[in-house]
């Protein structure tokens, strides 16, 4: 029986700020589990000796056009064992106080409460169905062990942070941009919640889905298979080929937001790669309450037959080539973009808790599902491929020597140079904007340390012991001034003899455009000459590339590889490759004067166009957690070689606090440029 004259007051106000909820949300109830809230029945009549109160939880997945299916879950009066929902209750003047307990491992999820007064005799007299709430993980909670993380102070960076970096390049030339998560951005908590309903495993049995999401492991394995859209009604579409005609290139992407508000609306987003699919999975974690960081491998090998080895066959003209001159199996990328999220592994042996791998990038099954992760940091160190999920691909990710070799005209083989692995695993510091080095996380030191050889062994594969001092023979590096995309640079590749005796060869270098799977699109440069090098010296031949070398076939990505290759007389030929990223120039925003929380402001965006051309459609994109939506200013007239463009943009911030305004732009011949500002906003 419904009670019209009782009204409900979520106590919103104090429950969000004692949850860390109130980002989130100011006029709806959010919470996190294993801590207490309070809820007020207003107008509710006090309770005779004969009634006592009844409450029930409701959570609720759709299964269905017009249907939904629920986990109902019984709350009793005072303290329940075993970890259960309980409440108490206190009558002040004509209101009564709810405060209830949920345990540390309840379900997260949309939650509807039921307030039943009951007769002695078991009948309904009243009944008050008003009461609903968002429940969410709770790292903050020391009886979440699941969840729980042992720094507070971090976890300002990894749950309440909405901006952050991503690392990308090469491993010896890193560049970053900055990203908007905004997990605290209007509704964004509902696509969250959204996207766990939409999953495989929901659509097919919601009752038991929804009964396995306590578990951040479950939660985190159903995120990385829904943040791509590969089998699923996921989020992000993945295209790694430069036509994007009926979508929007990854490069023009700054935040989260857009992208899941979108795929709300209309299904899975055209276009995304690794560093898309990995910050929106930041997000969805984020905001669902799990401690998560991206975290960028520089030199990541998809080793696909899990020899932990990874060739690169190429002809006497530098040329790729595969086993039978086809393509090659596997790939290469100059860096691959994941995320870690903090986790108790209850589901593994003892000492496997903490940072957690997982990967949304469909690459590879897991399960049935394109999903990686998540699995144990410490399990890669350790080389415990046995341990869920998806070890062995993480470890050759991190592990897999990249061996390039020379194939003759008569099939035979050479190996130019030794191998290459991943390095400088990168990840923003959480105590400001710079990079932190994570690679001794994942991996002990390498050049076949006895530390190294013994986990290879374990994760079943031999390395060779240290060689002994020997004579250094010819060495071959690459190094090349500042690039910058539009102007024409050096590359410089020195011949270098430790012996005490003259060597020399045949010395070619060519350089090609590749995007960051190392797809080759263009050959820009090939030079040849034969050097003689004294004993004792060095021989440096300079390769000049010019912007009209390369400017036909450069890629979003703009890296350039540079491919040396000796053929010393009488001895194995040598191989060297570096991989170049062309920076592009930053622009200038300015957010001047007092920023105050719903009071206009005006951003001052400034660019000059640094190529030798004009620059056609360009458009800037503005946006930033708290600050505004994803907003396009699009320009109207080319802008021409040298010219400074300039663009205004007012808004009116949303929420206090410290924010960052993020700017990108693209243009026909110049994409993925971008700017950004720190805006101190005041209440």
């Amino acid at each position: 029986l419904p009670v019209p004259d009782v009204s409900v007051d979520l106590r919103c106000r104090e429950n969000n700020r004692a949850h860390r909820t109130w980002e989130i949300d100011r006029e709806r109830l959010i919470v996190r589990r294993g801590q207490p809230f309070s809820v007020t029945l207003q107008g509710h009549r006090p309770l005779t000796p004969q009634h006592y109160l009844d409450l029930v939880l409701h959570l609720a997945v759709p299964s269905g056009p017009g249907k939904r299916d629920e986990l109902v879950v019984k709350v009793q009066e005072g303290p329940a064992p075993g970890g259960r929902w309980w409440f108490s209750q206190w009558r002040v003047q004509d209101e009564t106080v709810l405060t209830l307990h949920s345990p540390a491992d309840a379900a997260i999820g949309h939650y509807r409460l039921s307030v039943s007064v009951m007769s002695a005799g078991g009948n309904v007299v009243e009944l008050v169905e008003k009461v609903q709430f968002h429940l969410l993980f709770n790292p903050w909670c020391k009886d979440d062990p699941p969840c729980t993380f042992p720094d507070e102070l971090l976890l300002k960076e990894y749950v309440m942070n909405e901006d952050g970096i991503i690392y990308m390049g090469s491993w010896d030339y890193i560049r970053s941009i900055p990203w908007s998560y905004g997990q605290f951005e209007d509704y964004v908590l509902d696509i969250c919640f959204e996207v766990l309903d939409k999953s495989n495993k929901a659509l097919k049995n919601a009752s038991k889905d929804l009964s396995h999401r306590s578990d951040p492991v479950y939660v985190g394995r159903t995120v990385t298979a829904m943040v791509n859209a590969n089998d699923d009604r996921g989020v992000l579409a993945g295209r790694w080929a430069e036509s994007y005609p009926d979508g929007v290139s990854p490069s023009r992407w700054s935040g989260s937001v857009p992208i899941l508000q979108q795929w709300s609306k209309a299904g899975p987003v055209k276009y995304g790669q690794c560093w898309v699919f990995a910050a929106v999975a930041c997000t969805v974690l984020r905001c669902l309450g799990v401690p998560t960081r991206v975290i960028t491998n520089f030199n990541s090998a998809h080793d696909v037959d899990g020899n932990l080895s990874l060739d690169f066959l190429v002809d006497e003209r530098l040329e790729s080539r595969g086993q039978k001159g086809q393509p090659m199996v596997g790939g290469r990328r100059t860096s691959t973009v994941g995320v870690e999220s903090w986790m108790k592994r209850n589901d593994l042996p003892d000492g496997n808790h903490g940072w957690q791998v997982l990967d949304p990038t469909p690459q590879e099954l897991s399960g049935g599902e394109f999903c990686c992760g998540p699995c144990p940091v410490v399990a890669i160190k350790e080389g415990n491929l046995k341990v869920k999920y998806d070890a062995s691909f993480i470890f050759a990710e991190v592990n897999a020597d990249i061996v390039h070799w020379m194939v003759y005209g008569d099939g035979r083989r050479e190996k130019g140079g030794p191998p290459q692995r991943g390095r400088n695993i990168s990840t923003k510091s959480p105590f400001g904007y710079t990079r932190e080095d994570v690679t001794e996380q994942y991996k002990y030191p390498e050049a076949g340390s006895s530390k190294e050889r013994e986990v290879y062994s374990k994760a079943g594969r031999q390395t060779e012991a240290p060689a002994g001092p020997e004579p250094e023979p010819l060495q071959l590096s690459i190094k090349h001034t500042t690039a910058v995309f539009g102007t024409d640079f050096d590359v410089v590749v020195e011949v270098k003899n430790g012996q005490n005796s003259s060597a020399g060869g045949d010395l070619t270098v060519l350089a090609k455009v590749v995007n960051y799977t190392s797809l080759c699109r263009g050959e820009c440069r090939r030079q040849s000459a034969s050097v003689s090098v004294p004993a004792r010296s060095a021989h440096k031949e300079v390769l000049r590339l010019r912007y009209e070398d390369y400017a036909a076939w450069t890629s979003e990505d703009h890296l350039i590889r540079v491919e040396a290759f000796l053929r010393p007389s009488g001895t194995s030929p040598i191989m060297a490759v570096a991989t170049i990223p062309l920076s592009t120039p930053e622009l200038l925003v300015q957010v001047p004067g007092k920023a105050l929380v719903w009071e206009q402001v005006t951003a001052y965006i400034s660019f000059t166009n640094p190529l030798p051309v004009p620059l056609r459609w360009g458009v800037f994109t503005v946006e930033g957690a708290g600050l505004l939506l994803a907003t396009q200013v699009p320009l109207h007239e080319p802008v021409g070689p040298g010219q400074q463009v300039s663009v205004e943009l007012a808004f009116s911030p949303l929420r206090a606090g410290l924010r960052h305004l993020l700017v990108d732009f693209d243009s026909d011949r110049l994409k993925d440029v971008k700017g950004t500002t720190t805006v101190d906003v005041q209440k």
